[in-house]
């Protein structure tokens, strides 16, 4: 049996307020006051899990015993077949530690043409994303969810966020860095992972 959300108040547990954006639009239909991590001045711990579940993980429970609140954890990143699945978890630290995403895209364009991939079937990618809600008692459920596409180069759109401008969704015509972000969310990672979440843990108005 997965357990219900009841609390009235729950942290998310992410300084980066391109996550908090999407998580608190997915959350918006709760009456449960969301609040991040860095409003409550929690600080951000080192990610040392070797899967995106790990650390989504480590993330909600440290945040959990922290506040003594519910928290929520996302752990998400890009993972590149023709580079054997990275950037993967390092998706953030590809970005240096000034979070520079444009960077990070260069990075895994110039990865791709040194692997002479330059057609679309040979720049497949997916964002993947682990979602963990962990109470301070230390119970926690985990779920997964993830979106194919391609990369494209130069980059398009100045909308979402991360790798959000070079990855072109599998029958899409933009890119998530073109699209609305109600468009996104009906079929981001993000959105494939709550949606699990959703159905398991939380209970709408």
């Amino acid at each position: 049996m997965h357990r219900r959300l009841s609390e009235p108040k729950l942290v998310v547990a992410s300084h980066n307020a391109g996550k908090i954006r999407e998580i608190a639009a997915l959350l918006a239909h709760l009456s449960t006051q969301v609040v991040s991590a860095g409003d409550m001045g929690l600080p951000e711990p080192e990610e040392t899990g070797l899967t995106f579940a790990a650390n989504a993980h480590l993330k909600a429970s440290m945040a959990a015993s922290a506040s003594g609140l519910p928290a929520l954890a996302d752990d998400s990143g890009l993972a590149v077949a023709a580079l054997d699945g990275a950037p993967g978890i390092y998706s953030a630290r590809w970005a240096g530690l000034d979070k520079d995403f444009a960077l990070a895209m260069r990075k895994v364009e110039q990865a791709l043409v040194e692997q002479k991939a330059t057609t679309p079937d040979q720049r497949t990618a997916k964002f993947v994303c682990a979602l963990c809600l962990a109470w301070p008692d230390g119970h926690s459920e985990t779920f997964e969810g993830d979106v194919e596409g391609t990369l494209v180069w130069p980059s398009r759109g100045e909308k979402g966020f991360g790798y959000d401008p070079v990855f072109l969704p599998h029958g899409c015509s933009e890119t998530f860095g073109e699209m609305k972000p109600e468009e996104k969310h009906a079929m981001s990672h993000r959105a494939r992972a709550f949606a699990l979440l959703s159905a398991a843990c939380l209970v709408a108005d």
